[in-house]
């Protein structure tokens, strides 16, 4: 049945073939795979990059959480790595990898059958950075055991037994930045653990690069093993050196490392049901609280209003009550004396009666202007004066009748308004002849 699913899965392809293959794969230990066309039953490439894969969880879209996939363009084939935790333990994975050859199109299905064993977990752990290689080159099965016989003949002694690689990922995934040259590595960080005590020559090692740890990256520092690492072709950054673990005895630590991972996961267990009983419930929305905005608006604009209302009682007050000593007797005077003052000018002015034909009243005042105007009138008594001249007029002195007039009856205009009798001003002085000048102007 399942092959028939398959096989009309692949109706819309040139052709498509099924493959079956079974591995497995250890907890707590890093676990690689290489996808490459021999898997297929394609032994030809005409092309570069000519075929394609893409590994998934069976009836999923992706791979599992622990797991990785990754290309390399150097050696023109895909790479499954990763470390299986502990819930993964004594659990089968089916993986299945679908391939493309890009040069007519066809496309093959690989399944892969993964069993995941329970091993105990290493506690003690090395962790390193080598700048000189990129995350493809460890999947070289010849390069880890190189680093591998560094510790167990050398460093570590006590893990030739055990020691393996428990962690494998490139500096780039895990924060680090690209190399400015191209030519140049990533770099790889990895993890190497075993149940052994920690050597002495390591624990040396330790204190000799500690001071190390507060700079981000020191290629340029030497250590005293550093040909060892350089003589198989690694070059260590001795800043991410570092030993992770605990000191106990290796036959104690294995007898009781089953019943620490049980003790692990009862605490894991009871620490989540805590998270559980903690959670925030949220509260419905007829429980939420109604803000009041009236009374907020109300003691928002009572408290201003009433300190403006004392302000004002206050101000009212001062002026009310200190209104006596602003009385100044001289200013009431002369406000109420102000039209009198009116009427004793107009009562003080002589009438017409009291005035002769041949007298005149020369009353003197102020001229803002620089035309002097002249009446002129007659000799007759009883005629009115209409007209004005002025001294810079020519024909004012060819006029005699204007020249000799004499000093007209009243000292006061008098307007034409019937029998009104109002007086607006005084008259202008009389003209007296006198001699001429070259120029016409009287001296």
């Amino acid at each position: 049945m399942y092959l028939l699913l398959v096989f009309v899965g692949c109706l819309g392809v040139a052709s498509c073939s099924v493959f079956n293959l079974h591995l497995q794969a250890n907890v707590g230990e890093l676990f690689t795979f290489k996808i490459e066309p021999q898997l297929f039953n394609w032994t030809h490439q005409v092309i570069s990059e000519q075929f394609r894969y893409r590994p998934s969880l069976q009836h999923y879209p992706d791979l599992p959480s622990w797991m990785r996939y990754m290309y390399s363009h150097e050696y023109h084939a895909g790479f499954l790595y990763g470390t299986p935790p502990v819930p993964a333990a004594g659990k089968t994975l089916n993986l299945d990898v679908i391939a493309l050859n890009r040069q007519n199109y066809e496309t093959r299905q690989l399944v892969i059958s993964m069993f995941v064993a329970h091993k105990f977990i290493t506690p003690n752990v090395v962790q390193m950075k080598i700048d000189n290689l990129n995350w493809v080159h460890l999947m070289d099965p010849g390069r880890v055991e190189n680093l591998r016989n560094i510790f167990r003949k050398d460093l570590w002694p006590d893990s030739k037994d055990d020691l393996s690689v428990v962690f494998m990922e490139s500096a780039i995934n895990m924060g680090g930045r690209l190399p400015l040259r191209p030519q140049q590595r990533e770099g790889v960080i990895v993890h190497v653990g075993s149940f052994a005590q920690f050597s002495p020559r390591l624990k040396e090692l330790q204190e000799e690069v500690r001071p190390l740890y507060k700079l981000p990256s020191c290629t340029y520092k030497r250590t005293s093993v550093q040909k060892i690492f350089e003589n198989v072709g690694f070059k260590l950054d001795w800043c991410a050196f570092k030993m992770v673990g605990i000191e106990s005895p290796t036959e104690v630590l294995y007898h009781n490392n089953h019943g620490r991972v049980k003790e692990q996961l009862k605490e894991h267990r009871h620490q989540q049901l805590q998270r559980e009983q903690e959670r925030w419930l949220g509260i419905p929305r007829e429980d939420v609280p109604i803000r009041n905005y009236i009374d907020e608006f109300a003691f928002a604009f009572a408290i201003p209003g009433m300190i403006f209302a004392v302000l004002v009682g206050i101000l009212s007050a001062v002026l009310c009550f200190q209104h006596q000593k602003f009385y100044d007797p001289q200013s009431e005077l002369f406000f109420a004396n102000i039209f009198n003052i009116c009427e004793e000018t107009c009562a003080a002015a002589p009438s017409d009666s009291d005035v002769d034909e041949g007298s005149s009243v020369h009353i003197d005042y102020p001229m803002s202007s620089t035309v002097q105007m002249v009446q002129c009138s007659d000799t007759k008594p009883m005629q009115p004066v209409t007209t004005l001249k002025s001294l810079k007029d020519p024909n004012f002195l060819l006029d005699n009748t204007s020249m000799r007039s004499q000093s007209p009856n009243n000292s006061l205009y008098q307007l034409d308004t019937g029998t009104s009798g109002i007086y607006a001003r005084p008259k202008p002085p009389p003209y007296k002849g006198g001699t001429l000048g070259r120029n016409g102007v009287d001296i």
